[in-house]
């Protein structure tokens, strides 16, 4: 399978990150421990989480996981601080970021992380300072690269011209929403992340499960906790386009909606993967297949189109 560059790192990826905001969650540990299991079966190396992720219980899994393979030199972890220091508030100090490290590696069971990411900004910390503290970090060996995550250009080009102007690491990857029907966080930074080779790693890359088909009609809110939320925000004449344009692909390629909104993501400028969850080794086998999957330009146009 081919693989995507980081930035302008050492670390390549395969075309999809395994998002875990639902181990200790929605999956316990054995569950959880059979979806990893099942990732790594399918040739890819990516894992996605968080500090905050289920209270801290999905790194804990995932260290466990780690442990029990003896896998750690098999896979990239990716982790995330800033989001919350436990007060509820976000915080992106050096005190915090220090603190935040360890807990994520005590957690994580290891003694290195592979991309250490800016969750949030916190509105009042200068990025001088967090980019300062993930330099001495990426020294001591805790952390290999950097990514930021909900930036806009303004900010990404600030914290690239800081790291240049330091002699710093620099954020290497830009985590934002992106999917087939919300595109303005990722592609309103988009040619700023082509230019300086910034690559883009986009969660709910299923649009919380509508692009995959899932919801049709109001009654399918049933369906999951979100589906409530699903309906309300997708439910309009966009979102019925872009499920048409889907339905006519699939019929063309008889492919998932699934594997066809993730082929439409890694097809676009910038791209390095999409993240997605899965609960099921099922769920696992159809990411894969979204992953490997190529579309010919007039499915990419056809969807592309309909979503704007």
């Amino acid at each position: 399978m081919p693989t995507r560059r980081l930035g302008r790192s050492n670390l390549s990826i395969e075309p999809l990150v395994f998002g875990t905001n639902v181990i200790g969650g929605t999956i316990d540990e054995p569950q959880s421990f059979k979806v990893l299991d099942a990732f790594v079966a399918e040739g890819f190396t990516a894992i996605d989480t968080a500090d905050i992720y289920t209270k801290g219980s999905s790194e804990t899994i995932i260290g466990n996981w780690l442990q029990a393979r003896g896998n750690r030199d098999k896979v990239l972890i990716f982790t995330k601080v800033g989001a919350d220091n436990g007060t509820g508030a976000r915080d992106n100090s050096a005190k915090w970021i220090t603190q935040g490290v360890e807990n994520s590696l005590r957690r994580l069971k290891t003694d290195y992380i592979d991309l250490y990411q800016t969750h949030w900004l916190d509105g009042h910390t200068p990025q001088e300072e967090t980019l300062g503290t993930y330099a001495k970090l990426v020294e001591a060996g805790k952390v290999r690269i950097l990514g930021a995550s909900n930036f806009d250009t303004a900010l990404l080009r600030e914290a690239l011209d800081i790291s240049a102007a330091n002699g710093w690491p620099r954020y290497e990857t830009l985590q934002n929403e992106y999917n087939l029907y919300a595109r303005d966080s990722f592609e309103e930074v988009q040619r700023l992340c082509v230019e300086e080779e910034v690559s883009g790693i986009h969660y709910f890359s299923l649009a919380r499960g509508f692009v995959s088909g899932k919801y049709r009609t109001e009654a399918d809110a049933s369906k999951s906790p979100r589906g409530p939320a699903v309906i309300q925000r997708y439910f309009n004449d966009k979102g019925f386009r872009l499920l048409a344009a889907l339905d006519r692909v699939h019929a063309r390629t008889k492919e998932s909606l699934t594997a066809i909104a993730l082929a439409w993501l890694n097809a676009q400028p910038g791209s390095a993967a999409p993240i997605a969850r899965a609960s099921t080794i099922e769920q696992v086998k159809e990411l894969a297949r979204g992953a490997r999957l190529t579309l010919s330009a007039e499915d990419l146009k056809d969807l592309t189109d309909a979503g704007r």
